[in-house]
């Protein structure tokens, strides 16, 4: 069993975590927070690290500075959604819409249970454990052709649980210009 093992560092002006793990390169990333983490080889020197961070300064700080642009338009986008309800009843009638297309593939035929969330990385997500939908708060925002999209990919998920050629046939299918409505996400 490996372990890691965690230290806190400070090179150039940047603090930063400092994980030793099995890599192969030293990775260095800032997180959405605008907190540095490192992660190298145990067999790498500390010093080693410190150096790659330090020549790695002004990229740390103009990711920080993404990152916090990031929040402010998270903070603002998220100012003007709707509640959960009106998001809810909202992703409930467009899955109601499409679920006579993909009802034989529901577990058990039955309508999915439907949920909104406040995701950050995913416009929504398919368990087939439980039959239920979930879609981001988010997604009640964007333009409906993106909005439909996303129901029918997780709709499709139902017949087929991966990404493969099938699925992508399969949501073609119902949505023939589901390349377009994938781009109004980005």
């Amino acid at each position: 069993m490996s372990t890691t093992k965690t230290e806190h560092r400070r090179a150039a002006g940047v603090e930063y975590t400092l994980t030793r793990r099995r890599v192969r390169n030293i990775n260095l990333r800032v997180r959405a927070d605008g907190s540095v983490a490192a992660s190298a080889s145990p067999r790498v020197p500390a010093a080693v690290v410190d150096a790659f961070v330090a020549s790695r300064a002004g990229w740390v700080a103009s990711a920080r500075a993404r990152a916090a642009e990031h929040a402010r338009w998270d903070a603002a986008a998220d100012a003007a959604l709707p509640p959960k309800a009106e998001a809810l009843a909202q992703m409930t009638a467009l899955c109601r819409a499409y679920y006579p297309r993909f009802a034989a593939s529901c577990p058990g035929g039955a309508f999915p249970r439907i949920a909104v969330r406040d995701m950050h990385t995913r416009w929504g997500s398919c368990s087939l454990k439980t039959g239920t939908l979930a879609f981001s708060r988010r997604l009640c925002v964007a333009p409906l052709p993106a909005q439909e999209y996303v129901v029918v990919h997780e709709f499709c998920h139902f017949a087929h649980p991966d990404h493969s050629p099938a699925f992508w046939a399969a949501v073609e299918a119902v949505l023939p210009d589901y390349r377009q409505r994938r781009r109004l996400l980005r």
